[in-house]
């Protein structure tokens, strides 16, 4: 084609002396005139002595700036609406508040994966930060990473690095009893008094570490092993220092051996004799029962292998951080219990019935609690009537176990519920139903609060206190409480922070912003990532900071557009009643995890300075609720922040006392991160909750 035919844009040339600039060195504008932009020409809609367009139909470009949004009715009112309604309770923040800035918040890493501040174990560190960078945005803060392979401390020939292992059956089941039953009790109240906790002395050696250390004594039971791999992780009492690099590889290895070898048990005992010779034979005939003495008198020995899974999905979630290997463990003794029918049991009371009954509602527990951690769907329908098998019992408190049941129904159905309003904003669906729904369960949970604060009267004999299970008991109401506080915080807390005037781009596994524009694509890109938060993997670096909000500044159009589609007063429940049950809840929680028992093994009349605790107090164990602690982290830093951008005197807030709620919720705060760190003294993968939340701690109470 002809030269002088074409349409083209030419750059007059630069004056004699000066550089020639390069092609497109200089980036292209983003606003353009919509004739250029139909013609790929750029322009930035100044005069034309350096750019000349010429176009096709003969006239110069005249530039106007486009909205390159989706065409939408224009909310200039609502938005201006929206802005004098929230600053009429918003104010800009003390000056004791200035010092919270967005990078001191930033210190804290961002979580947007499943698993809220976990760990895996199961990948290298250069797989890690790998996947951190895909999901998480950049962060200059640093936290020590989770080696594979640290160094180890030297350590003097005369305090060797020592590893809880026991020698017998009956001592793992009395470390299981020490350590483990008063938060996870799948095994029948103690058949004898509290033994003296026992564990071994090896003797040191360069094979602890590797993938195969050394056993004086191998468990028998696929139970036991799993127990062991639990106990493993709790310091030895002879442990010089529980805390070095050496001492946490040697655990490593002995609590993973312990927990590949339960696994390897239970996939022993599962395997049908004629399988490989007569399939179809294999499949009439009945399983076989293991041929060996039970752990427990009053457990069949059938039932050891899904109280080995139970476990191991607990270690998996909270030692080695893998929550699609924690759901698989729980999956696979749900099927194990269906094919027993422990879920039909009825009302027999034999010497057995209290073990099917742990049996199958420890079963019921994981599952829903693999649902929880994942924020996925369910696998079960947690009201199935089907489920007939009888409530086990306590015999301190009756009815500790219908609280801890009905406390893990709530917080599955409030989990779903998140997702499901979630789903209804992006889709801007019909939101009566939520409504409605929300208000049935906010119901439900409020009476399942009400039943688990209700405590049987106090046992005086410490004996009887023990074969009764009545710390067990209070345990349980414990966590129960602290999974009811859990669901009322999940229930109300959009409706609590719907009136802070900042572009939350997420609060733990509910998406808060772009709702209003979620046909755009880069919308959709950031709400299909948000939808794979779980439910407490909030980012506490995301807690929004005074510096960052000025009420007279507007909110973006798309939020906009939200908050007037979900109108505030369409909400079942007012502002101050849902920021209210936020604060309560997550100090509850708050409360719950400082109030939990510490293990008290009995070591007699040892020499001062033979086996004294290494350790004190000693770790919890088994904390399938962890997530919990970060969620209510999250609302009590979320909560803090609404209280330094709300007037003071404000009457229609219930953090109108800024002085008194600042020392509650430093309290609260303080008490998970207790909490948390010791529970990350046995489990590795706890170490990323610490670090988040006490980050976070740190930048909004900075310490003297």
């Amino acid at each position: 084609m002809d030269q002088d035919n074409k349409t083209e844009m030419r750059l007059e040339r630069p004056p004699a002396g000066k550089g020639t600039r390069k092609k497109f060195t200089k980036p292209p504008v983003k606003v353009a005139c919509l004739s250029c932009r139909a013609s790929r020409i750029r322009c930035d809609g100044r005069t034309h002595a350096l750019v000349y367009v010429v176009h096709p139909q003969g006239k110069d470009c005249s530039y106007l700036p486009v909205d390159a949004r989706p065409r939408k009715k224009s909310h200039r009112s609502i938005s201006s609406d929206w802005n004098l309604r929230k600053s009429k309770n918003m104010e800009r923040c003390p000056s004791r508040f200035l010092g919270l800035t967005k990078e001191l918040f930033n210190q804290v890493d961002t979580l947007a994966v499943p698993g809220a501040g976990l760990r895996a174990l199961d990948f290298p560190n250069e797989v890690q930060s790998m996947f951190e960078g895909l999901f998480m945005p950049g962060s200059s803060a640093s936290y020590p990473a989770l080696a594979s392979e640290p160094v180890p401390t030297p350590l003097p020939p005369s305090a060797p690095t020592r590893v809880r292992v026991y020698g017998s059956e009956q001592d793992i089941l009395n470390g299981y009893y020490t350590f483990i039953h008063d938060y996870f009790p799948v095994f029948p109240p103690p058949h004898a008094p509290q033994g003296l906790d026992s564990p071994l002395e090896l003797p040191s050696s360069p094979d602890m570490t590797s993938d195969n250390p050394p056993l004086v004594y191998h468990p028998k039971s696929p139970v036991t092993l799993a127990v062991s791999a639990v106990l493993a992780r709790v310091p030895h009492p002879a442990d010089p220092d529980p805390s070095s690099s050496e001492s946490i590889l040697i655990r490593r290895a002995y609590s993973h051996r312990f927990a590949r070898a339960a696994l390897d048990s239970v996939e022993a005992e599962s395997e049908l004799t004629e399988s490989c010779d007569s399939p179809a034979q294999a499949l009439l005939n009945e399983q076989p029962i293991p041929k060996r003495l039970p752990v427990h008198p009053n457990t069949p020995v059938e039932l050891e292998s899904i109280l080995a899974l139970l476990i191991l999905s607990v270690y998996e979630y909270t030692q080695r951080g893998n929550l699609v290997k924690m759901r698989n463990r729980a999956g696979e003794a749900y099927v194990k219990a269906l094919n027993m029918s422990l879920h039909t049991q009825g009302r027999e009371d034999d010497i057995f019935a209290e073990a099917r009954r742990r049996a199958w509602w420890m079963t019921f527990y994981c599952v829903c609690q693999g649902s929880i951690v994942s924020n996925t769907a369910p696998a079960i329908l947690v009201t199935d009537p089907h489920f007939v098998t009888p409530l086990p019992l306590f015999s301190a408190d009756s009815d500790a176990w219908a609280v801890l049941v009905q406390a893990q129904q709530v917080l599955v159905s409030a989990t779903q519920y998140v997702c499901d309003l979630n789903r209804a904003l992006r889709g801007r669906a019909d939101m009566s139903r939520i409504y409605e729904r929300v208000k049935k369960l906010d119901f439900w949970a409020l009476a399942a609060l009400s039943q688990a604060n209700i405590h049987p009267p106090p046992h005086v004999s410490a004996l009887d206190a023990y074969r009764s299970e009545a710390i067990t008991a209070n345990s349980v109401r414990a966590i129960a409480r602290i999974k009811i506080s859990s669901a009322r915080i999940k229930i109300h807390r959009f409706r609590a922070f719907l009136d802070i005037p900042i572009f939350i781009k997420k609060h733990c596994d509910l998406t808060c912003a772009s709702i209003g524009s979620a046909d755009t694509e880069s919308t959709s890109t950031e709400q299909r990532a948000d939808s794979k938060v779980s439910c407490c993997s909030a980012s506490l670096s995301q807690v929004p900071t005074p510096s960052d909000i000025s009420p007279s500044v507007s909110p973006p159009a798309s939020d906009a557009s939200t908050y007037s589609w979900v109108s505030e007063e369409s909400f079942p429940f007012s502002n101050y009643d849902s920021t209210s049950i936020c604060l309560e809840s997550a100090l509850t929680i708050a409360q719950m995890f400082d109030s939990l028992p510490y293990p008290h093994p009995l070591y007699g009349d040892r020499p001062p300075g033979g086996f004294t605790p290494s350790c004190d107090p000693m770790p919890r164990t088994m904390p399938s609720f962890a997530c919990c602690a970060m969620q209510s982290s999250y609302a009590m830093l979320m909560l803090y922040y609404k209280s330094c951008i709300t007037k003071h005197n404000a009457e229609n807030t219930p953090l109108s006392n800024t002085d008194q709620l600042r020392e509650r919720l430093r309290h609260g705060l303080r008490c998970v991160i207790d909490a948390v760190k010791n529970y990350a003294i046995a489990f590795e993968a706890l170490d990323g909750m610490r670090d988040e939340i006490e980050g976070a701690f740190l930048t909004a109470f900075p310490q003297p």
